[in-house]
């Protein structure tokens, strides 16, 4: 997948490939094991229900769900549940969590940017994290719209581009080239970005920046968490020799330098993103 130092006023992408970008994302999120980063951060799902004000007997779809962090919290929230994702392995991660927390959710395998759900099924649409990786954003802003019920509300978390997980990707991208036509994930981060992609069919769009604060047990735990379990980073320390990978390892660790406020060894790192609540027109 394209996690690559774009810059996040560019919205035009030259001739991508999607089918070969997804092909590529596919195979990224298929590696590593996601679920044991994402289950860090839950309290994101949480907040993001909360943000969209979620009341119990309503339809909600957890879109690009991952390990079904929303899912989980809206499921939590008595709501009836769907969570999607193209990725199957990600889902058996997702439906350990529920059948562990006792929760009735229902899985479904799906593309974002092809959902097979009818038009105005859900009185919520959510995605934390997922949706914003899509290749054809556009594409995928478009099926949250039209699953999305009249009156009814789309929430999102999307990494901002200034934040730490931004600068990531832009550390990422010096190192690993994108593939052409790939735009940057970040560009979700931007209010300018989600008039284009929402405004038309918005009556209202409320972007409050906020902070996931990653707790490690140093610069190199993080490094070496994410470079194992993280199908992104895991493909770009691959696709390296022995030295571009201890060039990114040192660039990382440098990046978390700048962003760290623990005061100690530990890694105390806020990541901003932004909380997205869109009114559907």
């Amino acid at each position: 997948m394209n996690i690559a130092a774009v810059a996040p006023e560019r919205t035009q992408a030259p001739t991508a490939d999607f089918p070969a970008l997804k092909a590529r994302q596919h195979a990224a999120w298929s590696s590593g094991d996601y679920a044991l980063i994402g289950t860090t951060l839950q309290i994101v799902g949480e907040q993001l229900c909360e943000a969209l004000d979620v009341r119990a007997g309503k339809r909600f779809l957890d879109v690009a769900s991952g390990n079904g962090n929303v899912a989980l919290a809206a499921a939590r929230r008595g709501c009836e549940v769907v969570a999607s994702d193209y990725v199957s392995a990600l889902l058996g991660r997702a439906r350990e969590r529920a059948a562990a927390n006792r929760l009735d959710v229902e899985f479904r395998e799906a593309d974002a940017e092809a959902l097979p759900f009818d038009d105005g099924s859900f009185d919520y649409v959510a995605s934390s994290y997922g949706v914003m990786f899509t290749p054809d954003q556009e594409r995928a802003a478009a099926e949250l719209l039209r699953v999305c019920r009249p009156g009814g509300r789309i929430g999102l978390a999307n990494w901002t581009p200034e934040g730490f997980i931004g600068q990531i990707f832009r550390t990422l991208g010096s190192h690993v080239p994108p593939p052409a036509g790939a735009r940057s994930p970040a560009l979700w981060g931007t209010r300018a970005r989600l008039d284009e992609l929402f405004g038309a069919q918005a009556a209202a769009i409320d972007a409050t920046p906020r902070n996931f604060v990653f707790r490690y047990r140093s610069p190199d735990h993080w490094v070496d968490v994410f470079s194992t379990w993280y199908g992104p980073m895991l493909k770009a320390f691959g696709s390296l020799d022995a030295d571009g990978r201890s060039a990114l390892r040192r660039d990382l660790v440098a990046l978390i330098g700048r962003f760290n406020r623990s005061g100690d060894d530990t890694m105390v790192v806020p990541g901003e993103y932004l909380e997205v609540v869109v009114t559907r027109r």
